[in-house]
């Protein structure tokens, strides 16, 4: 990574693999990092965000309903000064996996953390994430079931 500012599209997909990832692998990484090094801009929160839709997964965008939201920002110090906010956004109310998030994120943006986060954490993360919606998909997939149509006879 260069400069100190990510890529905003990679930025984005490793805070979508954070928001995802199971409890479990984000307290084992969230732990390891002593919360003394970062300060909070902004404490956990537990608030409301609307969930919106589309109709047929393609049409007219509408309200599905609320859902709660647990938000967070920290700044981290690097060692050669930089500072970098991260924020954290995980679905329910758990103010500790938010700051983990936060944490990471924050982390991620710094240059000489970069990489080994990226190859320790996010990468595991994301893997395990997608094996998990690979067996989701075919335990689906095996119950799914087809309907065929007959076509009627043309012309007696």
């Amino acid at each position: 990574m260069t400069g100190t500012s990510p890529d905003p599209q990679l930025r984005r997909s490793w805070l979508a693999v954070l928001a995802h990832a199971p409890r479990e692998a984000l307290q084992r990484h969230g732990q390891a990092l002593s919360p003394d090094r970062f300060e909070w801009l902004r404490e956990p929160e537990v608030g409301l965000a609307m969930v919106r839709a589309r109709i047929g997964n393609r049409g007219d965008r509408f309200n599905l309903g609320e859902t709660t939201l647990t938000r967070c920002v920290v700044r981290h110090r690097g060692a050669q000064g930089q500072v970098s906010a991260g924020v954290g956004y995980v679905l329910g109310r758990d103010a500790q996996r938010a700051g983990w998030v936060a944490r990471i994120d924050a982390l991620l943006q710094q240059p000489e953390h970069h990489e080994a986060v990226m190859r320790e954490v996010i990468e595991p993360l994301r893997a395990a994430i997608e094996r998990e919606r690979g067996e989701q998909h075919a335990r689906t997939a095996a119950s799914r079931v087809r309907f065929f149509t007959l076509q009627p006879e043309v012309g007696q």
